[in-house]
């Protein structure tokens, strides 16, 4: 059934303009080298005994570099003697299923043959102790497989978190409580709500280290064209010391949309390897219960989805952030995957599905149509391929002098019809 009456499809849309945003393009150039020589300073190889058996726990994002990373290290684990192992360290992703979690780190192509190790993926968990906070009492767990071995060794990425503020956000911190907590402990955490984690989740953190074997973590941090910038080994007793520092680095490397005022953005993909909330709120401004604390990026008025990357594996949670979907990227979702993620983190918004739309022309319209004060003759529109990936973005007319303004975007010849883009 259409949204509008007829007249109003005859509206013509604006031609969009390539731009391209220039950030600081600083990267590591030579990653293995980089992980080996990380393994080998003294405080961290001295931590590895022959025969240890080490539990490596990798996440469910889509980490540049991951399975390079997850192979070297266990490369120089084996080199010193020690048995490594790979298990998913990724909370209720994955359906909340073994099978699921498996199939994520196999999607990033982290297997048993990639790797040279075993990958041990289960939803058992141990518990450790409590913890307490203004909402309560937490009861902390981590897989079982993890703490029955010698040493653990979380690798993941340190970034800004999408739903709080704090010294400490998502890391090594988060790795060892909610990603490792899978399906049981990630659901109690959350329970306690995103209020609390600035205290909470390092408070978790420090009984993880304290009753679990936590030799050290390989922290990543990524620049703004979604490539590794950082990559750093840190004690287990050092990790609450170091990953603020570590945060401010990531924190700095952020890209960003450079424009003031927005009337519909349209992003082509959602999915959790772009972000936790699907869509990074510290790019679109919006979270779970409204407004992102202290945002300082553009005025978006709607969001408009159209699709899902391969790798969520149908994962749509945070899809309700955004206020159309269109109907072919809403078919696609996996509603039981989603509903598991969303119940389990507490966001029960973030899986609601917007108002499902026929084409890509029907959900700009809508977006301007619902907007305030939106001039149909020069209306905002910006057209990204997810919120991970800002170097490339497409504007319409009215945003071209705005663009020519600023000394770290250039606009292109390239233009594109937005009414006839191809959907992945």
């Amino acid at each position: 059934m259409p949204l509008f009456p007829e007249s109003a499809y005859q509206q013509k849309l604006p031609q969009m303009h390539k731009v391209l945003q220039q950030f600081d393009e600083t990267k590591l150039e030579d990653v293995e080298g980089t992980v080996r020589a990380q393994m080998h300073k003294k405080e961290i190889s001295s931590r590895i005994k022959p025969g240890m058996r080490v539990a490596m726990a990798v996440g469910s994002r889509g980490i540049q570099n991951m399975a390079l990373i997850a192979k070297t290290v266990a490369e120089e684990l084996k080199n010193l003697g020690a048995d490594p192992f790979i298990v998913p360290a990724m909370g209720s992703h994955g359906g909340g299923t073994a099978e699921g979690q498996a199939a994520i780190l196999a999607g990033y192509g982290i297997t048993e043959e990639t790797m040279g190790v075993p990958v041990i993926s289960s939803l058992e968990v141990d518990e450790l102790g409590t913890v307490e906070c203004a909402s309560g009492t937490v009861h902390v767990v981590i897989d079982h497989n993890a703490n029955s071995a010698d040493m653990i060794v979380p690798l993941g990425r340190v970034k800004p978190h999408t739903d709080f503020r704090g010294p400490i956000e998502s890391g090594l911190c988060k790795m060892l409580t909610i990603g490792l907590g899978k399906f049981e402990g990630c659901t109690r955490l959350h329970h306690m709500g995103a209020v609390n984690f600035p205290t909470l989740l390092p408070d978790a953190a420090r009984l993880v280290i304290e009753k679990a074997p936590v030799g050290f973590g390989v922290a990543i941090i990524e620049n703004s064209y979604d490539q590794t910038y950082h990559i750093e080994t840190v004690p287990a007793d050092k990790i609450h010391s170091r990953e603020p520092e570590l945060l401010k680095i990531a924190r700095s490397r952020m890209s960003s949309i450079m424009l003031k005022e927005i009337d519909a953005l349209v992003v082509q993909e959602l999915g959790k390897d772009i972000s936790g909330a699907g869509m990074d709120p510290n790019i679109i401004g919006r979270a779970a219960r409204g407004r992102l604390k202290d945002f300082d990026g553009p005025e978006i008025q709607r969001i408009f989805v159209t699709g899902l990357t391969e790798s969520t594996h149908g994962n749509a949670s945070g899809i309700g952030l955004a206020d159309y979907v269109l109907k072919s990227c809403a078919d696609s979702i996996d509603l039981g995957a989603t509903a598991t993620n969303s119940v389990s983190c507490g966001n029960p918004e973030g899986g609601r599905i917007p108002i499902q739309v026929q084409s890509i022309k029907e959900g700009v319209l809508a977006c301007l149509r619902s907007g305030v004060g939106v001039d149909f003759d020069a209306p905002k529109i910006v057209y990204i391929k997810n919120t991970l990936q800002l170097g490339e973005i497409w504007v319409s007319d009215a945003l071209l002098e705005e663009v020519k303004k600023n000394p770290n975007m250039t606009l292109c010849e390239e233009c594109l019809d937005i009414e006839a883009v191809h959907i992945v």
